[in-house]
């Protein structure tokens, strides 16, 4: 799915997320180990809400996205921040650079929207051979457990001054599969009101399976943590950091 209407409503709705705190935990699983990384590339960069925090850290960083329309709202948000970074389009499931980095991550449920194993191989498999020799791909992932029991066949809404979402779930047990399917409203001139749709499909991935693909590409001291947390994942953990390493 790549996002439409939603790109310039998506900031407005995640105002409860803390994007320093959460690049400052992926800053600290970049500095991990003996050489700390510099140069990233992530996958899946969203309005730039992480990727701009690293760069204000020193980070040396190309952020890349499949929708235009969030590029253009990560640009935006880089531009009023007085960082100057690039933005580029690419689908994770297939990038290629011209020089190997010392990381590639991915945050906020981009693995979750590859919705076949296929998917995800051809994502860690483009990260390692993006990588330097010692390099690390850092994602994390909405767990199986939320995507199942927390999610699943629920309905969300948030309805502000001048804007509203409707949010609806269908999951399915045997495919692990969840649909989500967005109603967007905000005013526009004249107190009408816009109306955007978006349907957003996830897979639940359990810790092995991701694991397992993993070092099917390459990968080596895979590590899975409760995401900002150094502690292992929880029966109810909703979300989990993943680590993993080209040797």
């Amino acid at each position: 799915m790549i996002y439409g209407g939603f790109a310039k409503l998506y900031d407005s709705f995640m105002d409860d997320v803390d994007y320093p705190a959460w690049a400052g935990y992926v800053s600290a699983l970049l500095k991990e180990g003996e050489t700390p990384a510099k140069r990233v590339f992530e996958c899946g960069c969203g309005t730039g809400g992480v990727s701009v925090e690293l760069k204000r850290e020193g980070y040396d960083i190309t952020s890349s996205d499949l929708s235009e329309k969030m590029l253009a709202a990560a640009a935006e948000k880089a531009r009023s921040r007085g960082v100057k970074m690039p933005f580029i389009k690419a689908d994770m499931k297939n990038f290629e650079l011209h020089r190997p980095v010392d990381a590639v991550i991915a945050c906020c449920d981009c693995v979750n929207y590859l919705t076949a194993d296929e998917d995800a191989l051809a994502f860690f498999n483009a990260s390692y051979n993006a990588l330097k020799t010692g390099g690390k791909l850092l994602f994390d992932v909405s767990s199986a457990y939320k995507i199942g029991t927390v999610l699943k066949n629920n309905c969300f809404s948030d309805s502000r001054e001048d804007r509203a979402y409707f949010w609806t779930n269908s999951y399915d047990e045997k495919t692990r599969l969840i649909e989500m399917e967005l109603e967007l409203f905000v005013r526009a001139q004249g107190g009408l009101y816009e109306r955007f749709s978006e349907t957003h499909i996830q897979r639940a991935y359990t810790e092995s399976e991701l694991a397992s693909l993993l070092k099917e590409a390459g990968f080596t001291n895979i590590r899975v943590y409760d995401a900002l947390t150094f502690a292992s994942p929880r029966g109810e953990s909703q979300r989990l950091q993943f680590t993993a390493e080209k040797q």
